[in-house]
């Protein structure tokens, strides 16, 4: 049992911490340009502090799913022959879920850079965005419960629902506790 959990544990405080780190990134004050800094330098100021936030985002995915594919190896509970078949289509799924996550990314970079000058248009186009990310996840857990079904059993498919389901979840909730809500300043 305490093989289990230990990494859950390892992700919670991984997951945890990203959204402190963001936020420090994000709080951290930029030194007022003065007036005889180049437009130029300004520019590039911000282009490195971008690549450096994006270098983290991409980093952080990467453990996650690293951790995720231990924390889902231990819970799966899955024989030599089980195994062989679920990874190659829990890789499969991790790959498009990647892409999927690209659009939230996406989002919360658009949200980001608009949130102190919202307005009803971009609010709604935002939250658009958002719930067709999600309906877009939930699709893609419905193909890869059946692929799995098919190869492994709907038990092994709901267990692997399960998890991954649970697993999202800590994620959704880390991130969407480290973004402000619209319209508080």
């Amino acid at each position: 049992m305490h093989k289990r959990i230990m990494p859950l544990l390892q992700l919670l405080v991984l997951v945890a911490i990203c959204p402190v780190v963001l936020a420090q990134a994000a709080q951290t004050k930029k030194p007022t340009p003065s007036p005889k800094q180049p437009p130029a330098t300004q520019q590039l100021t911000t282009d490195a502090e971008k690549k450096n936030i994006q270098a983290y985002i991409e980093l952080l995915r990467t453990n996650v799913r690293q951790e995720k594919s231990q924390l889902m190896g231990e819970v799966m509970l899955l024989n030599v022959e089980d195994a062989k078949k679920f990874w190659p289509i829990y890789s499969d799924f991790n790959d498009e879920l990647a892409k999927v996550n690209n659009l939230r990314s996406d989002n919360i970079q658009e949200y980001a850079r608009t949130y102190t000058s919202m307005t009803d248009e971009k609010a709604d186009e935002l939250i658009k965005r958002a719930l067709d990310y999600h309906k877009q996840r939930s699709e893609l857990l419905g193909k890869y419960y059946e692929r799995f079904k098919q190869e492994l059993g709907a038990i092994t498919a709901a267990r692997f629902v399960q998890v991954e389901h649970q697993l999202l979840l800590i994620i959704d909730l880390q991130i969407a506790s480290s973004l402000p809500i619209v319209g508080q300043q």
